[in-house]
């Protein structure tokens, strides 16, 4: 069973990484080049706006827990190709959709329901990310 600093230690980690996520997205639309990447880059600009949404939730739920949100970033990524950048976008959209499904258990187990809901919401969010790359990509 997790603890409540557990828990906190790894809200302020999915901060971090949807600060990131946000990073990667604005680099990623403003350098995307190709014809059939054109119609994604304003999907990934609504993108930017939903992760830094989701960073403000997450650190109301930190404070609200008696933590201090985090201000750190996590790794981003890019890269000169196109279709390498969108799949560096999946694969963290992948890797968000792993740590809330686990978070979410994590706040079941202390059943603060008001963050599972807020954690359901953006996990909802994050999969509807995860579906408009596969889309630009051909999956």
């Amino acid at each position: 069973m997790v603890t409540k600093e557990e828990l906190i230690k790894e809200l302020n980690g999915d901060i971090a990484y949807e600060f990131s996520a946000a990073i990667q997205y604005v680099q990623h639309a403003a350098t995307l080049t190709g014809g059939e990447f054109q119609s994604i880059n304003a999907e990934l600009l609504v993108h930017v706006n939903e992760e830094i949404g989701h960073a403000n939730v997450l650190s109301e739920q930190v404070a609200y827990l008696g933590g201090v949100p985090t201000m750190e970033v996590a790794e981003r990524h890019t890269d000169s190709d196109s279709r390498k950048m969108l799949e560096q976008d999946l694969e963290g959209e992948r890797i968000a959709i792993k740590r809330y499904r686990e978070r979410i258990e994590q706040a079941q187990e202390l059943k603060l329901y008001g963050l599972e809901n807020a954690l359901k919401q953006i996990l909802a969010d994050e999969e509807e990310h995860e579906r408009d790359i596969m889309e630009a990509l051909g999956m």
